[in-house]
């Protein structure tokens, strides 16, 4: 995509794709080159509901799993904050963790975006694995996140 702005299907898709990449990494250990490698070659279906949605953004992939790795030691501690002292990160659910990190991430270091989109787009993404309690969980938790680290975006 030289020189083309993403179409949102294909950001979707890349959300869901570095969740998974995340998911992935922390469950099984694996490295963050190993992992995108195999996103990068991977044929995505268009099932979102499956965990596939299309073409994806690997670039923006790359960037959402390459930053949540590097700044996880800054993210988990302000994610931490937010929540219950005794629930921390470590205690969530696997997939829980993927989309607070890869979410948390574009709401601290990637200005550029929107937080209410990312916002949106995470929600989906748990939308996909979850019922309603969890996304309701993670909106608390991302509200919180983004008001407080990009306040004039929720100004007026």
């Amino acid at each position: 995509m030289t020189g083309k702005r993403a179409k949102p299907v294909e950001r979707a898709a890349a959300r869901l794709g570095a969740v998974q990449a995340l998911y992935q990494m922390d469950l099984a250990g694996t490295d963050v080159g190993e992992t995108l490698a195999q996103f990068s070659a991977r044929a995505s279906g268009e099932n979102f509901d499956d965990g596939q949605c299309g073409e994806a953004d690997y670039k923006f992939l790359k960037e959402v799993v390459d930053g949540a790795v590097r700044e996880q030691a800054t993210i988990d501690p302000a994610v931490d904050a937010i929540l219950d002292k005794a629930w921390p990160m470590h205690r969530l659910d696997a997939t829980v963790r993927a989309i607070l990190r890869a979410a948390a991430f574009e709401i601290m270091f990637m200005e550029k975006v929107p937080t209410r989109v990312s916002i949106s787009e995470y929600l989906d993404v748990a939308g996909a694995f979850f019922g309603e309690e969890e996304p309701r969980f993670i909106n608390g938790v991302l509200n919180t996140l983004a008001r407080s680290r990009r306040p004039n975006e929720f100004a007026a």
